[in-house]
């Protein structure tokens, strides 16, 4: 009676796990988790989201036939995507000289592409791993699977870890991770997280509270790593402004607006000569360096003689006597450290919008983009650090900062990180919030201040444990002061890198490959009952 009982309740239990998986219930669960995951992320910052999200995903995909996980997969990527990166539509329609029926179909299309990545690792889950026990399965291959696929999209065509799910926890308890493990770690973490409410949902009994101690026990380890100091403060702070001129994208390149973009910066920038470092930018002279070189040495030696800030400016730079050779650049121009001019050239360029990929087969979208300065050539990976005040800093140009395993490039050397962007393509969308975010992490996981000039916001200073000292307005010419606390030493990621966390994750998906290959019980004989 006993094992009849039993087995009824089992079967029960399943046939009502199986209607959840079948149709269009799993569709309308898939959606809904993946539209709300990117609330996790700023500026809605509901970051226990990125456990519930994944842990419904997870979920669905259970007990799934190969063909169910990847399509509930997929439509949890469309919700995620479609949300999360909408704002892509605003650089092609309002900047890119796109229609808008031809703005929703390229995005559509990018989003389309973006979905695949969870649809495959739910398919590929279930196709080639289901023999896992469920605490293998849930705990060991999901989250080395989710940040497995995190990285590739993450260098995939240049790379895209936008919405990277450890990037949504700039303000909790994981943050503690990144000085550590980098955004992959806290990443993992979150999967791991996720797995572990599934299989505590799943595996009742001890198991239950197992499960959820385990989470706890995660988050609380974490938060007590950000007690740790990672730095060290080295020499006086130092004075800073940044120019944000919020010249409007779609006028900022007519030849009649340089002149009055000029006027601006300069008039913004004389009531700071006494600053250290006085930052313009990406592009905010819409001028070549050679054209510009003669108005910037006397702005350089204004500066000195009315107390001696360092300027730095973004701006195109020909490099040679090869003109269709050009690079999207940071100069300083600065007379605190001497005369010398120094020069930064971008060295991780944006598909379409920086450089068009295979350009011979599909140079043409040039035409069809109209996007100003959109050949740009790439700039060498390793580049002499630009000084200021005698410090060393390590600088970004717009989408680099969201890639931490280039921002380390110059650690520990550099006790400052500065990146000037321009999110003016993006309007008022998501984008320029995920993006101050990502450059919080990048701060976390150096223990380094950043100062992030934009064109039109949000230009912010952040300390070295990725929090927001000071932040200008959106869409208003301002000026941004504050003071930055140069740093000294080496955090566990600055020396490391994502080596450490991408070991252990090929080293947990050997283990199930292994596990699946040795003769044993299903998930279901072994747990489920």
């Amino acid at each position: 009676m006993k094992n009849t009982h039993g087995a009824t309740r089992a079967a029960r239990t399943e046939v009502t796990h199986g209607c959840w998986h079948a149709g269009w219930r799993s569709v309308i669960l898939s959606v809904i988790a993946g539209t709300l995951l990117p609330l996790a992320f700023a500026p809605v910052n509901l970051f226990p989201l990125a456990v519930i999200s994944p842990a419904i995903l997870f979920w669905l995909w259970f007990d799934s036939v190969p063909r169910r996980a990847f399509i509930s997969g997929y439509w949890f990527g469309l919700g995620f995507f479609g949300v999360g990166v909408s704002w892509v539509s605003v650089s092609f329609y309002r900047f890119g000289g796109m229609g808008a029926w031809l703005s929703i179909i390229a995005t559509l299309l990018f989003v389309l592409f973006l979905a695949l990545f969870p649809a495959i690792l739910g398919w590929v889950s279930r196709r080639y791993f289901r023999r896992l026990t469920a605490s293998v399965y849930l705990l060991l291959f999901l989250p080395a699977g989710w940040v497995l696929f995190e990285w590739v999209r993450g260098w995939i065509l240049t790379g895209f870890p936008w919405l990277h799910l450890g990037n949504s926890q700039t303000d909790s308890p994981l943050a503690g991770l990144a000085p550590v493990l980098g955004v992959y770690g806290i990443s993992w973490t979150l999967a791991l997280s996720a797995g572990l409410v599934v299989w505590a949902w799943f595996v009742p009994g001890r198991n239950r509270v197992l499960g959820l101690a385990g989470v706890v026990g995660l988050w609380s380890l974490a938060g007590l790593l950000m007690l740790v100091d990672w730095s060290s403060n080295e020499g006086a702070p130092l004075t800073a402004s940044l120019i944000q001129g919020n010249v409007p994208q779609n006028l900022k390149w007519r030849p009649e607006q340089r002149s009055p973009t000029i006027d601006l910066y300069t008039r913004l920038s004389r009531d700071r000569w006494d600053r250290d470092i006085v930052i313009w930018p990406e592009t905010a002279l819409p001028a070549y360096y050679h054209q510009a070189e003669t108005f910037l040495q006397g702005l350089a030696r204004e500066a000195k003689m009315n107390g001696g800030a360092t300027l730095i400016v973004g701006l195109p730079v020909i490099k040679g006597t090869d003109t269709s050779q050009y690079f999207n650049s940071v100069v300083r121009v600065g007379a605190g450290d001497g005369d010398s001019t120094q020069f930064y050239f971008k060295s991780h360029l944006v598909p379409f919008g920086e450089y068009i990929p295979l350009k011979s087969v599909l140079g043409g979208l040039l035409d069809i983009l109209q996007v100003p300065m959109a050949n740009f050539s790439r700039g060498m990976i390793n580049q002499p650090l630009l000084t200021v005040a005698g410090r060393s800093i390590g600088v970004s140009i717009c989408y680099e900062d969201v890639f931490g395993e280039e921002v380390i490039r110059g650690l520990p050397e550099a006790s400052l990180l500065v990146n000037v962007s321009n999110d003016a393509w993006f309007g008022d969308s998501f984008a320029p919030h995920q993006h101050l975010q990502m450059a919080r992490m990048r701060s976390m996981e150096t223990a380094r201040p950043m100062l992030r000039a934009t064109n039109n916001g949000i230009s912010a200073i952040i300390d070295h444990r990725g929090q927001v000292l000071a932040t200008s307005p959106q869409f208003e010419v301002a000026v941004l002061d504050g003071k930055v606390q140069p740093q000294a030493g080496a955090t566990p990621y600055v020396l490391a890198g994502n080596w450490p966390v991408l070991s252990v994750l090929f080293f947990a998906l050997g283990i199930c490959g292994w596990l699946v290959r040795r003769p044993h019980v299903s998930i279901h004989q072994a747990e489920v009952h």
